[in-house]
């Protein structure tokens, strides 16, 4: 009666009257509860949430209709829970998440009772609303419900889709139930792939790639050392990238290609690219070889908490035949090896992906380390692995598609999102290359300061076409050498030597031993004459030509740089084929070299002219030379101690001619922290000997101080000797290139007497002991001398950084002042001496005047006329000089004008008057000089600071 009560006041016409909703409550518990029948309660619910809707009272509804639910039937409650769900969304104010709960529990309930269909539904709808909340727990439960009701129901695309959107997301789940989802997918996915096991391989969801850190390798892989041999290092995808020794690859590979081309880099020039990645401009087709094998890494990530076991890895790939006659193979490879030129892409990965039977986990993690994260590299041959027992295994793909740069160039471009090509996968197959390999035998990889090695370097051909004009290029090409270009230049094997020196010695008279033994070589001989690059060296194959197949060693002789420590040293090796090829010109192989060095000897010397009676051959331009040599070496390389066997020089207008060191011993050993002093008479070179060379024809003088002399025009001597001198001159002219072209012409003519072109090589032997044995090493250090009265070093001398001081503010003033050389420049200008007797022996009682003859010689340094004053009036009269040396007077003419001419000698004949005995000093006369065609008188200065005595004596 309730039930009918409550239906006919909600159907009475007229004006409305509030439903009793309490009505239809009494009968709904009168028939659960008294009643006991669940059908005709059902029915009161039911119509009663339609008459609650109808008034929009759905919050009514849905707990009227949830009030029902029970454990006793399925089926009953899945209804009200699905229609209380759609209460919940239908509100004027929807509540969307009490809507997908109750489709959960209702998808729940109808699953129970056997309705899949139901079931499924619920769930899908669910899902649209926690899907890509975050609610990540939530969404795998979904999705792995609805995987298997799909799978159920025989809608295995459904179930596969939703088993994949569980392991793709980043799963929070404990490691048991991610493989409980893995192996669920996995069987699913099995069951779909044998309904068409001809169709197109799917795409896998696992392991996760990252397609921009994809890198490509073009050529075969680095052999290891072995033995004595070792690899060239090359490039490798075991390198990591670094952009500044790219950018210095660069430098070395444009600088040799600008020598084949006469200087001038092609307009289509583009750097070779053997390993491509993201940091790589991939922008343009990537060219790989005919015969040569093509690699490919890609970077995998386990998203998992369980290991992924991947096995059979190959790359699916598309190619196109040049000529496009072959079709499409569409075969999975992972040894990529072209055999016809064309174009290649390469699309994807293949493998089978499966999981580890009996894995264990601890507390969530797993057992087996290293399984998270890792990169998989597609070897060569045919990727195996040790065989596993599987629980369930599949095959699929992944496409590797890989976005470029974005671009930002044009307005357009950086308005808009756009991105460039990225061709890294679609290299060009062209034509058959010469393919080199490198192997260095004896190759140092610790050596003393200066220090002289031989090694030999293996050039091997191993391709099938010839290759020519090999070279190889270094920012530090004094570090090495091929000898020199012609076979008299280049000393035999070490073998051939009686002491295994690398050097070409010859046995010398050991009564010549303070007597330079001239020698002359041209630079150009050597690789660095005017307009070359020493940078560049070519490598002298026999012929010029490496056949295919055929191997040549080749001696190379190594310096160890002058500043001790690690050194990485860059070799560019540069290669053509015999017939030329449109696509690719040259090919390039690259070795780093790291070699260590310890300090042995510094060297530093001094040149200062001479004040001696010039002789005939000096012809007034001779010179001194002081060498300091200092052991510098701590024992650390067991080192005993060094041996000076000989000092050489080299110069286009100078040259050693005799040792003038007091010591007799001819032994010039140094043990550690000993420094040994050395003093030699330099002499110009000959007129005729000058007028006859070439240019860049130096003369080498060798004073040895044993019975072996080491020819230093020769190699190895003189190719590090040029290769330093080239690099030291290339520095020089950087810092003076500017300077030089503001200078005045008469300060510059000046300037140039102080300078000299006098370079010095000191040569040694050091003997260790090693392993009980006594070993002989040796070597060689430069200094170069280019200015008189200025030390130079053997090595760099490190720069103390200057202290710290109080800014100052001032105005700059536009003054502009004139140009004048220094006192030193200006005391080389004209060089003076006395020449007269030590002591002096006159009998005052007979003849109150003592007259001594004095000779003031002048001889014009520069290559211009000088006008030059001898001025004899000026006297000293500073009180303390005249206490310690008498006064005197110059008789005769008191002042003297002359012109010299270039490089000319003269002589003046003085008197000196003496009234009385004492020590004086003759050094009065006051020298002026001005260049003839210019209108400045500078005063020289004497170049000797110590007085010139003359001591009186009474008889």
């Amino acid at each position: 009666m309730p039930e009918m009560a409550a239906v006919s006041a909600f159907l009475q016409p007229g004006a409305p009257r509030p439903y009793p909703a309490h009505y239809m409550d009494t009968a709904i518990q009168t028939y659960r509860d008294i009643c006991k029948n669940m059908v005709l309660a059902e029915r009161c619910v039911l119509l009663s949430a339609e008459i609650l809707k109808s008034q929009s009272k759905y919050s009514e509804a849905a707990a009227l209709l949830i009030r029902l639910t029970s454990e006793d039937s399925d089926l009953r409650s899945a209804l009200l829970l699905e229609q209380a769900a759609h209460c919940f969304i239908n509100m004027k104010s929807p509540m969307v998440r009490k809507y997908a709960f109750h489709m959960i529990l209702a998808g729940h309930r109808f699953s129970k009772a056997g309705q899949k269909k139901h079931a499924l539904r619920c769930y899908c709808q669910a899902m649209q609303v926690y899907k890509g909340k975050g609610w990540s727990l939530a969404e795998d439960h979904i999705n792995f419900t609805i995987g298997r009701q799909s799978y159920t129901l025989r809608q295995l695309d459904n179930a596969v889709s939703a088993f994949r959107h569980i392991l793709i997301n980043e799963s929070k789940q404990s490691a048991a139930q991610q493989g409980a989802f893995l192996r669920e997918y996995l069987y699913v996915y099995k069951n779909v792939s044998q309904l068409s096991p001809d169709g197109p391989l799917p795409q896998l969801p696992l392991p996760y790639i990252n397609s921009s850190a994809t890198r490509v390798f073009f050529g075969h892989d680095r052999r290891p050392a072995d033995g004595e041999k070792q690899a060239a290092t090359h490039v490798s995808l075991d390198q990591e990238y670094d952009s500044e020794s790219s950018q210095q690859w660069r430098e070395l590979e444009e600088q040799v290609v600008a020598v084949v081309n006469r200087g001038v880099i092609p307009s289509n020039f583009y750097p070779t690219q053997y390993c491509l990645n993201s940091y790589s401009d991939n922008s343009r087709f990537p060219l790989a070889v005919v015969e040569e094998p093509i690699t490919v890494e890609v970077a995998f990530r386990n998203p998992l908490k369980v290991p992924l076991l991947l096995t059979d890895l190959s790359l699916l790939w598309k190619f196109q035949s040049k000529d496009s006659s072959g079709k499409d193979n569409e075969e999975a490879r992972l040894k990529l090896f072209p055999h016809h030129m064309g174009e290649l892409h390469i699309l994807g990965v293949v493998y089978n992906l499966g999981t580890i039977q009996g894995y264990m986990t601890v507390d969530g993690i797993g057992a087996l380390p290293g399984c998270h994260t890792g990169k998989i590299i597609t070897l060569l041959n045919r990727y195996r692995t040790r065989k596993h027992s599987l629980s369930m295994s599949v095959r699929g793909r992944q496409d590797l598609e890989i976005q470029g740069p974005r671009l930002n160039n044009t307005k357009e471009e950086k308005t808009s999102i756009k991105y460039g090509p990225d061709r890294r996968l679609d290299p060009i197959i062209t034509a058959e290359m010469p393919l080199l390999e490198v192997f260095f035998i004896h190759f140092p990889t610790g050596l003393l300061c200066g220090e002289i090695r031989k090694a030999y370097v293996e050039f091997v051909n191993v391709s099938k076409c010839p290759l020519t004009g090999l070279k190889v290029v270094s920012k530090r090409p004094e570090f090495f050498t091929f000898g020199g270009n012609t076979a008299v230049l280049t000393p035999l094997s070490p073998s051939a030597s009686e002491n295994c020196s690398a050097y070409k010695t010859v046995v010398t008279d050991s009564t010549s031993v303070c007597t330079a033994l001239i020698s002359s070589a041209s630079s150009v001989d050597f690789g660095t004459g005017i307009g070359s690059q020493p940078e560049v060296i070519p490598v002298p194959l026999p012929d010029t030509v490496l056949l295919p197949g055929a191997s040549v060693q080749l001696p190379m002789w190594l310096r160890g740089p002058d500043e001790e420590g690690v050194h990485e040293i860059n070799f560019l090796f540069y290669y053509e084929s015999v017939k030329k090829q449109p696509k690719i010109r040259h090919r390039i192989l690259r070795h780093t070299a790291v070699i260590c060095t310890s300090r042995s000897l510094n060297v530093r010397a001094t040149v200062c002219r001479s004040n001696s009676l010039e002789d005939e051959e000096g012809r007034g331009g001779n010179m001194l030379v002081f060498v300091d040599v200092e052991n510098t070496n701590t024992s650390e390389a067991g080192v005993k101690e060094f041996h000076i066997v000989q000092v050489s020089s080299s110069s286009k207008h100078w040259r050693l001619q005799k040792s003038v060191n007091l010591s007799e011993n001819k032994d010039a050993k140094l043990a550690s922290r000993e420094k040994g002093k050395f003093c030699f008479k330099a002499i110009r070179c000959k007129e005729k000997e000058v007028a006859t060379q070439p240019s860049e024809k130096y003369t080498f003088a060798d004073i040895i101080f044993g019975n072996e002399q080491i020819i230093s025009s020769a190699s190895p001597c003189a190719d590090f000797f040029y290769r330093s001198l080239s690099s030291e001159l290339k520095k020089a002219q950087l810092s003076v290139h500017a300077e030089k072209q503001s200078i005045e012409d008469a300060v510059r003519l000046i300037q140039k007497c102080s300078e000299v072109d006098l370079n010095i090589v000191v040569l040694w032997k050091a003997y260790v002991v090693e392993d009980s044995k006594q070993l002989i090493l040796e070597g060689q250090h430069h200094v170069l001398l280019r200015t008189i009265g200025k030390e130079a070093f053997s090595c760099p001398q490190k720069q103390e950084p200057p202290e710290m001081e109080l800014l100052k503010f001032f105005r700059p003033e536009n003054t502009t002042v004139p140009l004048r050389p220094s006192v030193e420049q200006l005391s080389n200008l004209i060089k003076t001496s006395l020449h007269y007797p030590e002591s002096f022996n006159h009998p005052f009682h007979q003849k109150s005047l003592c007259l001594v003859p004095v000779t003031l010689l002048l001889s014009n340094c520069s290559k211009a006329d000088v006008d030059v004053i001898v001025d004899l009036r000026h006297k000293t009269t500073s009180p303390e000089a005249l206490e310690i040396h008498g006064s005197f007077t110059w008789l005769g003419q008191t002042q003297y004008k002359l012109q010299l001419k270039s490089q000319e000698i003269h002589s003046l004949q003085l008197k000196a008057c003496f009234v009385h005995t004492g020590v004086y000093n003759l050094g009065t006369p006051r020298v002026f000089a001005k260049l003839s065609d210019q209108v400045t008188v500078f005063e020289t200065s004497q170049q000797n600071s110590m007085p010139a005595l003359i001591i009186i004596n009474n008889v």
